[in-house]
């Protein structure tokens, strides 16, 4: 995976309090989808010049490509190849590249733009399957720590306070109500000008969830030392600010 963003942070050496061999800066934003993890995690990056990682996107690409390959239906129960999987995963090529003028990050994997497709709500759900396979997870835990080691990082997921980055500048969980989240992805497809059925919206969600909290291996869940924020009724202003003041108070440096 290549990654094309700045280097220029000053590196640290918080890990638990004790003198360790020096890193980059390392803020974890956690929670589940549609919590608003995206927009604080891209602010915080543009505001510190610090590589973003979208976590998540590593997951629902390949959950995309296995679907596309066949290793993965439409239907949730059938049993799928892990083997097959991760010799997919371990073949992908993928970057993150800011875009300024629409706020997100693109994605391009092996050499195509998918950023439209990943985050389709269907493969959110290939995600998730794809997410419950260790040897899968592994070889996705390499590249994603892989980038500590550069600059600067924020880094958007599931597990990344938990299991990615333990040893974590800030850790902060954000979380929300499945139907707030469910609200939030109507009036993105709307805008979007995607039909958008609400009740099937927020079933996925709750099935999602399930899956997220209950997997046998690095669970969906708060890292004891997070911040932990509800955005149900929050915009995503304030989130932005409460992190922004979080950080601070963590040592984080902001030049405005």
């Amino acid at each position: 995976m290549t990654v094309s963003t700045p280097d220029s942070s000053t590196p640290s050496h918080k890990e638990n309090g004790s003198a360790q061999p020096l890193r980059f800066p390392v803020i974890c934003i956690d929670g589940p989808s549609g919590a608003g993890k995206g927009t604080v995690t891209w602010r915080l990056a543009q505001a510190l010049n610090y590589q973003l990682l979208d976590s998540g996107a590593l997951y629902r690409i390949v959950g995309l490509k296995a679907f596309e390959a066949g290793l993965i239906t439409e239907d949730a129960s059938n049993v799928i190849d892990e083997a097959a999987v991760l010799a997919l995963t371990q073949n992908l090529e993928i970057s993150f590249v800011p875009n300024n003028e629409s706020g997100r990050v693109d994605i391009i994997v092996n050499g195509e733009a998918v950023g439209e497709q990943v985050r389709n709500e269907t493969v959110g759900g290939y995600a998730s399957q794809i997410a419950v396979f260790p040897e899968v997870r592994q070889a996705l835990l390499k590249l994603q720590k892989d980038m500590a080691t550069r600059s600067g990082l924020v880094a958007d997921g599931r597990d990344m306070g938990t299991v990615v980055f333990p040893n974590a500048d800030v850790k902060v969980f954000l979380t929300a109500s499945a139907e707030a989240r469910a609200d939030r992805r109507v009036t993105q497809l709307l805008a979007a000008g995607q039909e958008a059925d609400f009740e099937a919206i927020l079933t996925t969600i709750k099935a999602r969830d399930e899956r997220d909290e209950n997997r046998a291996t690095a669970p969906s869940k708060p890292a004891e030392d997070a911040l932990l924020l509800d955005s149900s009724i929050l915009d995503a202003n304030a989130v932005y600010e409460q992190v922004k003041q979080h950080c601070q108070d963590q040592g984080i440096c902001f030049n405005s």
